[in-house]
């Protein structure tokens, strides 16, 4: 099975050493957020994945959530980016759909482009995305690998179906600070499932599990 590891901090070294211990551990590639907090300029962008690039051989994955990073990589950087040997992909959290197409125009068809949004994953696929790095999948793995499945098979009308039935679910899951609802719906899937959470995340509020356990019997999960 491919591993992909989170590898992402906000220090460049640090990133490094994470990488290596990866590479060492047998991972297949390395998921790397934009440094958070620091709110490099684009630039800063561009040294810091060369700089990981240069570093290892291991294949790398950006990682852009501008609403946790605060940080946003324009298409035009990370078409500049994918030109680095080891830059395969993106994990694209912005939640702008219409990346996928200015990123196949800058990065090349073959630059593989992964929704980092479960709820916008359809779309995503329809400009031309590949896949999801999915949250709903470690609550409902086998209906969001029949998602893609009916996908890639050209079933537009089952790939829209499986999308209208965990539609919900993508959203509750983020009704409160993740991972607290995703914990919440794992365990009542399997109740031997662990839910506690190191602070500072706290349990998820009463409202937020009452959508979870709506979303999980939308989905036919309870």
């Amino acid at each position: 099975m491919p591993v992909i590891a989170g590898c992402g901090s906000n220090s460049t070294r640090i990133v490094i050493e994470h990488m290596k211990a990866a590479e060492e551990a047998g991972a297949d590639a390395a998921l790397v957020v934009l440094p958070y907090y620091n709110r490099p300029n684009q630039e800063g962008l561009i040294a810091h994945y060369s700089a990981l690039a240069e570093a290892s051989a291991l294949p790398i994955i950006v990682y852009n959530v501008p609403g946790r990073t605060v940080t946003d990589i324009l298409p035009e950087t990370l078409g500049r980016i994918a030109a680095l040997p080891t830059v395969v992909g993106i994990k694209d959290a912005s939640g702008d759909l219409t990346r996928v197409s200015a990123h196949r125009r800058l990065c090349g068809t073959d630059f593989v482009q992964l929704s980092g949004n479960d709820d916008m994953a359809l779309g995503f696929l329809a400009m031309g995305g590949v896949g999801t790095i999915s949250v709903t999948a470690n609550v409902a793995p086998r209906l969001f690998a029949q998602f893609h499945d009916a996908w890639a098979a050209g079933d537009r009308d089952a790939a829209a179906a499986l999308q209208d039935r965990l539609f919900p679910l993508h959203k509750a899951l983020f009704s409160d600070a993740s991972p607290g609802p995703v914990k919440y719906a794992v365990s009542r899937v399997r109740p031997d499932f662990p839910t506690e959470l190191r602070l500072p995340m706290t349990p998820p509020s009463d409202a937020s599990r009452r959508a979870v356990d709506a979303a999980l019997d939308h989905a036919g999960l309870l």
